[in-house]
């Protein structure tokens, strides 16, 4: 029997402008045992209905005032999910990534606990400046657990590597995983690089598919992270 999976994320009316894009991956999937489930945690009730009217299963999470608190709640609860409804594994993909419509075959084949695909993301310099980043990170001092993003030659190798940390925005968490490690956050720095540390704290090996290479649709967002109350 095909692992069960449930895919999903967090999400909120900030999302809106890439909804079309994520409902459409979404039913794209060419695996055949997933399910979907978002959790909407906006304050009212418009966006969670907009969802509805599109078909993808959607429930309402808590309000609070800071994001990274709604954020953390909603993951938590699909982990929740995971655990008691009897999934194998969890396909974290939020609404503004967009990985091949084989993904979830792709990543099962490597058969590891956790396995990320590469989307990137913008980075600020110290001068001023943000390139875009893999938000893919290898261990460069396991002292001090100082990490780097993996470079151009392994994301073009198309390979199977071992990292350390990435973005949870396309990444596959067995259940054992989930069973050990929760979402959070400290400080405002958000949930994934956490559960990141968490992970690496449990020896839990982390691998990306460089070959999965995702579409990440940032530059239009209406609502940049720095006019949202973390």
């Amino acid at each position: 029997m095909l692992p069960k999976v449930l895919v999903g994320c967090p999400t909120s009316f900030h999302k809106e402008y890439c909804l079309d894009k994520y409902v459409d991956c979404v039913k794209s999937l060419t695996y055949k045992n997933f399910e979907i489930l978002l959790v909407d945690n906006s304050k009212d009730d418009v966006y969670f209905e907009r969802i509805k009217k599109y078909g993808v299963p959607v429930i309402k999470g808590p309000w609070f005032e800071g994001a990274m608190d709604r954020i953390i709640t909603s993951r938590n609860i699909l982990r929740q999910k995971v655990l008691d409804e009897g999934y194998d594994y969890f396909f974290s993909l939020e609404q503004d990534v967009v990985p091949p419509a084989d993904v979830l075959e792709r990543m099962l084949k490597a058969d590891k606990k956790l396995v990320t695909g590469v989307y990137f993301a913008h980075n600020t310099m110290p001068d001023g400046s943000t390139p875009l980043i893999p938000l893919v990170y290898k261990l460069i001092d396991e002292k001090t657990l100082t990490m780097a993003p993996i470079d151009k030659q392994e994301f073009d190798s198309n390979k199977l590597i071992e990292v350390v940390s990435a973005g949870l925005g396309c990444v596959l968490i067995h259940k054992d995983v989930l069973k050990e490690v929760k979402f959070r956050y400290e400080n405002k720095v958000f949930d994934d690089r956490f559960f990141f540390i968490d992970c690496y704290n449990k020896n839990f090996k982390v691998f990306c598919d460089t070959s999965i290479k995702c579409k990440h649709y940032i530059l239009n967002r209406p609502y940049p992270w720095k006019v949202i109350k973390k």
